[in-house]
């Protein structure tokens, strides 16, 4: 029978922490690429001859989100924000520039934005992991609130008893 939960957590842990290392290097080595070896000015001459609205914003942004985002989307650190900026960044990408009949990335096509962002919003989704900057940032503030919720719901018991 098909369990709901999937693997275990410390397997699920473990693909998220490897899931994240390899979205994130690929993002930051896109990133990387934009700043250091074509510029942000390329970037942005590049986004213009492509069609991409304001590519005076979209280029810093599209540098900076994978860039930053990829590096942490490995660290596991604001996970969500992140992995959903990621998304809107590479669906842009994939409606604006990639999105031709052929998938293959080889021909121009949409298949390594659209496997990034799926992954990227699998992440958003199921969140980082344990192993995660995220787990130490945000976990006192789980505790607090589950221990919020015992004291809120044994009073309810107490006042409906």
């Amino acid at each position: 029978m098909y369990a709901t939960t999937g693997l275990p957590t410390l397997a699920r842990d473990v693909i998220a922490l490897i899931a994240r290392i390899g979205l994130g290097v690929i993002l930051m080595a896109h990133g990387w690429q934009k700043f250091s070896e074509w510029t942000i000015a390329g970037t942005t001459a590049s986004f213009s001859q492509m069609g991409v609205p304001l590519p005076e914003v979209a280029a810093p942004f599209a540098t900076f989100v994978e860039l930053i985002g990829g590096a942490l989307l490995i660290l596991g650190a604001f996970t969500p924000i992140v992995a959903v900026l990621i998304a809107a960044n590479l669906l842009g990408a994939l409606v604006i520039v990639h999105f031709i009949p052929a998938p293959f990335v080889s021909e121009g096509g949409w298949e390594l934005v659209a496997a990034l962002s799926a992954g990227a919003l699998l992440i958003a989704a199921m969140g980082p992991g344990r192993f995660s900057v995220d787990r130490f940032l945000f976990s006192g503030s789980k505790k607090k609130s589950a221990s919020r919720g015992a004291r809120t719901s044994g009073v309810r018991s107490v006042a409906t008893a």
